[in-house]
């Protein structure tokens, strides 16, 4: 495999060229990834002059049987641009590197073995069918905040009660931009109900709005449908 150097509207030196395979490492990368099958590098120059301080792009495209790497940077000349480039290739190059080791190294559970390492998971007799809850010891139960909690279990609650007067929607999104946060719960001034304010892509707000549906809550009374018992 070679690397293949070309210049977007610029000329690319030989000696570019050359500290370009001195900097991409082959051996190197295809130990990371040994399905490699090309490795380009486009040099570019930016003519903006105000721009002057990244002016000059070198962009590392690496093909290979997995998904496309690239990895680009501008500086102030294509070399100080290439060790940047390179050093974000390197990077997302373990990184990929890491994750197929950690999926291939990762071992199955053997059924006798799930029980021990996934919580909640149901206890199997000897004959594989799902034992009882009752028969497989007592559990005890404790309450954290308005929860019951079986065992000692992974759940975490915490539960903060708030006084808060109502506020219009333009008030609670200068809140939580306030305090920093990706989503802000408030009472609505003009329906009284709660409300959520949150973040979206780019500088969108999106807003939930919770009302009271009186069948919902009869439904879910527990004295609904009492009168049929008799």
């Amino acid at each position: 495999m070679d690397i293949v150097v070309k210049g977007r509207k610029t000329e690319v030196p030989e000696r570019f060229r050359k500290h370009v395979a001195e900097k991409l490492n082959l051996d190197k990368i295809q130990k990371l990834d040994g399905k490699v099958i090309s490795l380009d590098v486009e040099v570019s120059k930016e003519p903006n002059p105000r721009q002057a301080d990244r002016c000059d792009r070198v962009e590392i495209t690496l093909r290979s049987r997995g998904p496309v790497i690239r990895a680009e940077a501008a500086a102030n000349d294509p070399y100080a641009a290439l060790d940047l480039a390179a050093e974000k290739l390197d990077a997302r190059l373990r990184k990929q590197h890491d994750k197929r080791y950690t999926r291939r190294g990762a071992r199955r559970l053997t059924a006798a073995e799930v029980a021990d390492h996934v919580p909640g998971v149901a206890t199997l007799n000897g004959n594989g069918h799902p034992v009882p809850a009752e028969d497989s010891g007592s559990v005890p139960t404790k309450r954290i905040g308005s929860l019951e909690v079986q065992g000692d279990g992974p759940l975490v609650v915490r539960e903060k009660t708030h006084v808060a007067a109502p506020m219009t929607l333009d008030q609670a999104l200068y809140e939580m931009e306030l305090v920093g946060h990706d989503f802000y719960l408030f009472v609505d001034s003009e329906t009284k109900e709660p409300s959520v304010v949150y973040r979206r892509h780019a500088y969108d707000y999106g807003v939930i709005h919770l009302s009271t549906d009186t069948m919902v809550t009869q439904a879910h009374s527990p004295d609904a449908g009492g009168a049929l018992g008799g």
